[in-house]
């Protein structure tokens, strides 16, 4: 069960040298949230019975943010720079002990997750990952109640108890009423739809201006339209109606904050995950963005660094027009790629892969029916 807070609604005077985040709002938000969510397991519509005993046994839920990154960009922060990892911990950090508060509340008021009050029995395996139950008088065969483990000897738990440890007392003694409360998804449709184009998830936008590739019943390859992110919506409503980004007219220029995923050295997105993992109990769905032309020893540095920084996973992407033709477009790629067509007559065209070509009674642009043709899904829609 998972649900997304949309980050950028607590913005107060985006923009302005008064930019600030509204943490009393949030942090209500956050526990009415976490009431909702765990309100949707009773009606989680699973079709199997592991399933449906699985939730209702540990309660767990998902609860994470959108558009950290056009957040960032709104009280004035360069995604990736110092004050922005400071905030992803902070914003992350709040997420997560006002969750435990909630869980802890919802536990006094309905019981806690079943899973809670369940007996194990410590093993030998038990006690050589956790040497600290040893030094707690635990031995092999003893028992253990479901809600000591998890507030005592879950190691996130014990992150949390260096902040709260009144709070994770109390969830040793009480139980929570959900195992696991955090999930950052990738939110894109949210995102979108909902948010109005904010960044997905954890990321920076993508682009502040750029193209997505969207399938339209009847045409025989996809669609190139417009897109706007979010914060670049905002700051033409609220601040220059003519801003546009990578314009050479000063009267239409943003401030230099406003970046996007490729302008982040992977080391900073790197960097954003792992402020936020600390607090965040379940996973998190982040993209490094790298360069086509990264060098190869850079490129596998990355990964060593994210093991460095204790992230669970890493993910990297590298744009490769000749391999796959993505969803979400830059014009500049357009521009640099070329796509070259042999026609029936054996000559070849080349052309870039913004310029539109007519074919088959239908305009296209180049990248498009490239891919089109390629992936064989032509004429499929």
């Amino acid at each position: 069960m998972l649900g997304s807070i949309n980050l950028t609604k607590f913005v107060l005077d985006p923009f302005t040298q008064q930019a600030r985040f509204d943490w009393n709002r949030f942090k209500t938000t956050v526990t009415i949230f976490t009431r909702m969510l765990d309100n949707v397991v009773e009606i989680n519509g699973l079709p199997l019975e592991e399933q449906r005993h699985e939730i209702n046994h540990k309660r767990r839920h998902g609860m994470g943010y959108l558009g950290l990154g056009s957040t960032i960009t709104m009280l004035k922060m360069k995604y990736g720079d110092a004050a922005s990892v400071i905030f992803t911990e902070q914003v992350t950090k709040a997420l997560a002990i006002t969750g435990w508060r909630a869980g802890l509340e919802l536990a006094k008021e309905k019981g806690a997750a079943p899973i809670m009050n369940e007996q194990f029995t410590v093993t030998g395996e038990m006690l050589r990952k956790r040497p600290e139950m040893l030094d707690d008088g635990y031995k092999v065969g003893d028992s253990v109640a479901g809600k000591v483990l998890h507030a005592r000897y879950s190691r996130y738990m014990q992150q949390i108890a260096k902040s709260e440890p009144e709070l994770v007392k109390q969830l040793a003694e009480q139980g929570c009423r959900f195992t696991h409360h955090s999930s950052i998804a990738p939110t894109g449709t949210i995102a979108l739809s909902i948010g109005n184009n904010a960044s997905n998830g954890i990321e920076p936008s993508f682009a502040h201006h750029y193209s997505r590739n969207i399938i339209r019943q009847g045409k025989k390859s996809k669609e190139k339209v417009d897109v706007f992110s979010y914060e670049l919506l905002a700051y033409r409503h609220l601040i220059n109606a003519e801003a546009m980004p990578y314009s050479d007219v000063p009267a239409q220029q943003l401030p230099d904050y406003f970046i996007c995923a490729d302008d982040i050295h992977p080391k900073q997105h790197v960097d954003i995950q792992a402020a936020a993992q600390k607090w965040i109990d379940s996973s998190i769905s982040k993209t490094a963005n790298v360069p086509t032309d990264y060098p190869y020893d850079e490129f596998k540095d990355i990964y060593q660094y994210a093991y460095e920084q204790g992230l669970k996973g890493c993910t990297t992407f590298r744009f490769n027009p000749e391999a796959f033709q993505g969803v979400l477009v830059k014009e500049q790629d357009l521009e640099n790629t070329l796509y070259q067509f042999t026609l029936a007559d054996g000559s070849v065209v080349e052309l870039k892969g913004s310029e539109e070509v007519e074919y088959d009674g239908e305009y296209h642009t180049a990248a498009n029916l490239f891919d089109a043709l390629k992936e064989g899904y032509y004429g499929k829609f």
